[in-house]
């Protein structure tokens, strides 16, 4: 049924398996991941046979977060920069809006955006060596596309601080201990079939049930995205516009430490 470019698409069994497949890229999610993502979770209303979904992704990294390269185009174009605002925006919503339960594979890292998303699922499953990041600030921008959301409701206010202020990364077995991972595998090859167990054990329970609690839980996530995420989206936008992020990109493509001026 796969009839996306940067997504595969399967359902068998009332498991509908969502793969990001942009490996070259590590995939970054660009807008038409973005756009495609919010696509085919927009259609479960339409897919009463889809009881869980699997999320999972290709080659060596679970995703790489936002794609860097758009920076001067989001920058150069208003156009561009509003539609990457309201894809954001609506992908987080519609991520906290599916109405079944998603389990995440967690094969590789998965940083910036690309972790916001693995934490606004309902399980994960992540190889031991795998690790989780928000980078935005590392990148020059604010933590807006749900990070503010959705690391304080998995470890809590103060250690959510201590990553999202520095961009440190977090390893799977120290973030199974704080809350950001629901089961640890040894290897990555072992991250697909403990998500697919799992989401066969849901597939296999009363669905109205399921999707009862699963509503009632993220309607919690939803209240606090209601509180800050348009404000934290906003002040991101500003730093898109900002000299510092351009700054930390060409740093990163040219190897070199950056020089930030708060400009």
């Amino acid at each position: 049924m796969n009839q996306y470019q940067s997504i595969l698409v399967e359902v068998s069994d009332h498991v509908m398996e969502i793969t990001l497949n942009r490996p070259a890229q590590l995939n970054a999610i660009d807008q038409q991941m973005h756009e495609e993502l919010v696509d085919v979770l927009s259609s479960l209303r339409k897919r009463p046979e889809v009881r869980v979904i699997v999320l999972a992704s290709t080659g060596k990294a679970f995703s790489a977060g936002g794609d860097l390269n758009e920076v001067f185009r989001i920058q150069a174009d208003p156009k561009v920069r509003q539609d990457f605002h309201e894809t954001g925006r609506l992908l987080m919503n519609t991520l906290l809006d599916a109405g079944v339960p998603i389990v995440v594979a967690l094969h590789g890292d998965a940083h910036g955006l690309g972790a916001n998303v693995v934490l606004a699922c309902d399980a994960v499953v992540a190889a031991r060596r795998a690790r989780l990041s928000d980078t935005h600030v590392v990148a020059g921008m604010v933590a807006g596309d749900g990070g503010c959301v959705v690391w304080p409701q998995a470890m809590g206010m103060m250690w959510a601080k201590r990553h999202l202020l520095t961009g440190d990364f977090i390893d799977a077995e120290a973030a199974y201990a704080r809350g950001l991972v629901t089961d640890l595998v040894d290897s990555p090859e072992d991250a697909l079939p403990g998500a697919r167990a799992i989401a066969r054990r849901i597939a296999s329970l009363p669905p109205l049930a399921v999707q009862g609690t699963k509503r009632s839980l993220n309607r919690v996530m939803q209240q606090r995205a209601g509180e800050v995420f348009e404000y934290s989206m906003a002040l991101e936008n500003l730093t898109l516009l900002s000299k510092d992020i351009v700054e930390a990109v060409n740093a990163f493509k040219e190897k070199r430490k950056p020089v930030y001026k708060g400009e």
